[in-house]
């Protein structure tokens, strides 16, 4: 699922690399640690906040504001968190998101614990954030847990309502920028964004036995999951990747006038969203939609120059909802 990167910066750390035992979970050694001990070491935020280099949500750009980029950072840490653990985590998964459910009930009450959501405690105080947005992100993971394929498109995008929307919601929030024209906007941007995420992690995801490409456009196309795992993409696997990518380029232009409804410093941010997912669909298409041999990913260069296509007509015109 789509995150938001942070600004750039390279932090340190990794995941500490945690065997599972027989039973599935990690091997608590001699010290006897707990399940909740053994994902929190496997958490540490400085391994969580590493992974920001090749997300496709460059929000907290070095121009903001420092407040502006901390709390951007704080609902990265969160997301990036809750994705790690459904992801990549080598014990029970889902016993280490009841993990997060639990962090979770102790931010909402006042008593943060682990790292991540200690940082996070100042930006749900300072916006009054609501759980509901950080609850569909830990849904949406749970979800991965036990659902491999998506039959239409519709069905993919109920899902990114609960893996990529509540993302701007947050975002939006945080920039006081909240308008039920706005949040409509901003679900398209996100949404289209996560569709090229999928796109980009074709072969990853076959890999762990997810499918997030839609199950009728598969068969439209001739696409076979045994063409998922192939060295590079058939004809048909790149004809149906073209046929998505266009899908989420039509959700990102469809969100663009929210770049425009906005001041800053939410203008800028919100211009990166959708100038590196622009900026990405292009590098696709460079490639020829071959999404196997390589994750097509845009450099600087290409993102500069679709961040001033985007930004800047966006001074001389305003829409989506009130300032």
């Amino acid at each position: 699922m789509p995150v938001m990167s942070t600004d750039g910066a390279s932090l340190s750390g990794e995941t500490v690399a945690i065997q599972p035992s027989a039973n599935g979970m990690p091997d608590a050694g001699s010290g006897g640690e707990s399940a909740a001990g053994q994902v929190e070491r496997h958490v540490g935020l400085d391994a969580v906040m590493a992974r920001a280099g090749g997300e496709n949500f460059p929000v907290a750009l070095r121009l903001l504001p420092r407040e502006v980029r901390y709390h951007l950072r704080a609902i990265y840490g969160y997301a990036r968190l809750v994705d790690n653990l459904g992801d990549e985590y080598p014990g029970d998964r889902n016993a280490a998101l009841d993990w997060v459910e639990d962090q979770l009930d102790s931010l909402f009450a006042g008593t943060p614990r682990h790292e991540t959501f200690a940082q996070l405690a100042p930006t749900v105080r300072s916006f009054g954030l609501g759980r509901e947005p950080f609850d569909r992100l830990l849904a949406a993971n749970r979800l991965d847990q036990h659902k491999t394929r998506y039959e239409d498109f519709d069905e993919l995008l109920e899902y990114c309502e609960l893996s990529a929307n509540p993302v701007g919601h947050l975002v939006l929030a945080v920039f006081d920028a909240s308008t039920p024209e706005r949040i409509a906007a901003s679900d398209d941007v996100c949404t289209g964004l996560q569709v090229l995420e999928h796109l980009q992690d074709v072969a990853e995801d076959a890999a762990a036995g997810r499918v997030y490409l839609p199950a009728d456009d598969m068969e439209r196309f001739g696409v076979t999951a045994d063409d998922l795992r192939a060295p590079a993409a058939p004809a048909g696997l790149r004809g149906l990747v073209a046929y998505e990518a266009s899908r989420a380029r039509a959700l990102l232009d469809r969100g663009r006038p929210l770049v425009a409804s906005l001041r800053e410093p939410a203008r800028l941010a919100v211009a990166g969203f959708v100038a590196g997912g622009l900026a990405n669909l292009d590098a696709l298409q460079a490639c020829g939609f071959d999404v196997l041999g390589r994750t097509p990913k845009a450099g600087p260069p290409r993102v500069l120059v679709r961040l001033a296509g985007v930004y800047v007509p966006s001074l001389v015109r305003r829409g989506t909802g009130p300032a």
